[in-house]
């Protein structure tokens, strides 16, 4: 079964655009596991406009599933990785001032930086993912970074995918089968929703993990949290 991680950023965002400490991301990321999420995805970036640097440490304690932190590897965020040490790193090429993530890396121009970077937290006992777009070359170039897993960006096929477009699948399968034969592990994210999830998931051989956030937590406004955990579940069976 493909692992649910739950991405909590919109929570902090919630939290900030009124101060104080509600909705409280700390009992948020308990809640969804208690509710079956399979792990908690963080993604704090430099301005901390939503998840902020003392949240990933707080959220440690209170995490019993896999904890997942996104960034871009710039020395703060290496340092806050090293210090709370979370199941797994999810490296990501974003700008500071970019509003979401919107590009995976190319792993072959960065690959030294890469290389030196994965080995450090692999050497603390950290899992790392790289963040790559569905392009045979970078799986590549991933496998000669040394990480563990590529995290597939799927903002391409959801969109696709809402026209009815089906076949804008290929090329993650492509990519998924070329990872399987390096050895790599598959996750995914970016844009994944209840529309578009069962059908990724038939489709992409050895997925291990989709992280899900604004959808997720926009389909909760309706239906509830724990209704949709659920129904997310249901669809990676």
């Amino acid at each position: 079964m493909t692992k649910l991680s739950v991405n909590i950023n919109k929570i902090a965002t919630l939290r900030n655009s009124r101060g104080g400490d509600v909705p409280n991301v700390v009992q948020f990321a308990k809640d969804v596991q208690r509710f079956g999420a399979e792990g908690v995805t963080i993604h704090p970036r430099p301005d901390e406009r939503h998840i902020r640097y003392q949240d990933a440490r707080d959220l440690k304690p209170g995490v019993y599933t896999e904890y997942n932190i996104e960034g871009n590897p710039i020395p703060s965020f290496i340092d806050l990785v090293l210090e709370v040490k979370p199941t797994q790193v999810t490296l990501v090429p974003d700008a500071e001032d970019a509003i979401t993530s919107n590009a995976g890396w190319d792993t072959i121009k960065h690959k030294d930086f890469l290389v030196d970077v994965i080995a450090e937290f692999q050497s603390n006992g950290i899992r790392t993912s790289i963040f790559v777009d569905p392009v045979l070359n970078q799986i590549e170039g991933a496998k000669a970074t040394g990480t563990d897993r590529i995290e597939l960006y799927t903002e391409g096929y959801a969109h696709q995918y809402s026209f009815g477009d089906k076949d804008a699948i290929k090329p993650y399968v492509e990519s998924a089968k070329l990872a399987n034969d390096f050895g790599l592990g598959v996750n995914a994210g970016h844009d994944l929703s209840l529309e578009n999830i069962k059908y990724f998931k038939s489709c992409i051989p050895g997925l291990l993990e989709v992280s899900i956030g604004h959808a997720l937590i926009a389909e909760s406004l309706y239906m509830g949290v724990e209704n949709v955990i659920q129904m997310y579940l249901h669809k990676l069976k």
